[in-house]
């Protein structure tokens, strides 16, 4: 039966692997960019950084425990690719926005890092050791996995989806379920339960999309013909305001139009 457990707990492993790995590549449209404009515009690096400090979290957990290779792997591209993510933010950032990355690097990366790393190797030791880490990155994962909130309650508010990334959304829900079954088959809490609360926002941000995607409403674009210059887009309510009031003005010209001819 453990010979069994094993080898789906590698499948799903190797699964979680392969999705984490789009994951992790997704951003690399949004740093093409910023090399294209040499500018970061009004991107953040929170998100990167919050990543790497993750997968380095991740890494020395699995250095604690054993049959958790799988694990080490992936966490090792990514914190090699956030690495890079953060370095060319770095480089094309503003002054302001840089001076902010470098102390969340310090304040992260270095010192909670660091600062982890010793406690947990001077005042633990053994089986005790490796459950205070895997406490630490569950509780850390679970405020990871409830960033979303906000792109919920976004979505909610202005009724609109043109803000929510749905292709991450349901490849982070996927490698949610496939590092749920593998911390579960190996009777791993601290892998398997952050991945519940992913699981669920996950799917909550897909009904999300697929109820407000229709209700979003349609833009009429309109042009100005004798000098091809653009007007501000219209929605179907803003147009049927416009003629309302054309039909007002109409109505007062021909009031008007009559009480000159009555005292003519």
């Amino acid at each position: 039966m453990a010979g069994i457990s094993g080898h789906w707990a590698f499948v799903f492993g190797v699964l979680g692997n392969i999705i984490s790995f789009i994951v992790f590549l997704s951003p690399l449209p949004t740093f093409y960019k910023i090399y294209k404009k040499k500018s970061t515009e009004g991107y953040q690096s929170i998100p990167y950084v919050i990543a790497l400090f993750s997968c380095m979290l991740w890494i020395y957990y699995a250095f604690l425990k054993t049959n958790t290779t799988l694990l080490i792997t992936i966490n090792s591209f990514g914190m090699f690719i956030e690495t890079i993510y953060v370095a060319v933010y770095l480089y094309y950032a503003p002054k302001t926005a840089r001076a902010h990355t470098v102390k969340l690097l310090l304040l992260t990366v270095v010192g909670g890092f660091g600062a982890i790393i010793l406690v947990t190797q001077f005042l633990f030791k053994g089986v005790v050791r490796g459950q205070i880490v895997g406490w630490i990155c569950l509780i850390f994962s679970l405020c990871v996995f409830v960033a979303p909130l906000a792109i919920v309650r976004q979505v909610i508010k202005t009724k609109s989806v043109e803000y929510m990334p749905i292709l991450l959304s349901i490849f982070l829900t996927i490698s949610a379920v496939m590092w749920f079954f593998y911390g579960l088959l190996l009777k791993d809490i601290n892998i398997a339960a952050p991945n519940i609360l992913g699981f669920i926002f996950g799917i909550l941000q897909m009904v999300l999309y697929a109820i407000y995607r229709k209700k979003e409403k349609p833009i009429v674009k309109a042009t100005i013909l004798d000098d091809n210059k653009k007007i501000p887009e219209l929605t179907e309510e803003q147009i049927v305001d416009i003629v309302k009031l054309g039909k007002l003005v109409c109505s007062c010209k021909i009031q008007m139009a009559n009480l000159q001819t009555l005292e003519a």
